[in-house]
């Protein structure tokens, strides 16, 4: 007796056309919101911590000034092309949706007028472009202890650097880095490299003077020379 055959029943799946829909719709909503998001400008750039550069010049210098793509901005390049600018010592970038870019920007400190030439720290001699004249001027040679002076100089305060007018290099037989300070408040300090940061305790010392003008020795001895 033959055995009977099975028919066995093969089901078709049906397409669910409306999940298939709702996949379709959510891949193109990915790929509108990355090509929204790939296109989206630069809407607003904030500019911190400069002083002498303004936030045009900044701006030019990162290439932003058209408001380019904000995802297709590249912070390496911003950086590369604003240390190009001797007065700018180190560049933090920041990207904040929707749409903001933070630059903050550390700028090398002006020190003093040598040979007219502005000197930064860090053994800058770059051209006064910003006309800063609020530094003190340097009367003398002092190239063979430039970069000694250069070094100590920037341990002076701002305050007190705000405070001289003038610099003259006055060596002699026994100290051949000695300087002489002409202070706007009519006083004069003299001192050495060595004793430079000697310099930021001058309020303290003018106040021991009690309103009189005096030659104040800090290259040797700490004395004051009261001028009649």
């Amino acid at each position: 007796m033959k055995g009977k055959k099975v028919r066995v029943k093969v089901k078709k799946k049906k397409l669910n056309i409306k999940k298939i829909i709702i996949a379709l719709l959510f891949i193109l909503l990915i790929i509108s919101s990355i090509i929204y998001i790939k296109n989206l400008p630069v809407k607003n750039i904030y500019i911190i911590g400069n002083n002498l550069i303004s936030d045009k010049e900044i701006i030019e210098m990162s290439r932003l000034e058209n408001y380019p793509s904000f995802i297709g901005t590249y912070f390496s390049n911003i950086k590369e092309n604003l240390k190009k600018n001797e007065y700018i010592k180190n560049v933090k970038i920041e990207r904040k949706i929707p749409g903001k870019i933070y630059i903050t920007i550390e700028e090398e400190k002006p020190l003093f007028i040598y040979n007219n030439k502005l000197s930064l720290t860090g053994n800058k001699l770059v051209d006064n472009k910003y006309n800063i004249d609020y530094v003190p001027y340097i009367k003398g040679n002092i190239d063979d202890v430039y970069e000694k002076f250069e070094e100590k100089f920037s341990l002076v305060s701002k305050e007190i650097q705000l405070k001289i007018s003038e610099i003259e290099y006055k060596p002699n037989e026994i100290d051949k880095e000695r300087f002489l300070f002409t202070m706007i408040d009519s006083n004069y300090v003299y001192i050495n490299i060595s004793r430079m940061e000697k310099i930021n305790k001058y309020n303290t010392i003018v106040n021991e003077l009690e309103g009189k003008k005096g030659i104040i020795h800090l290259d040797s001895g700490d004395y004051i020379e009261i001028k009649d």
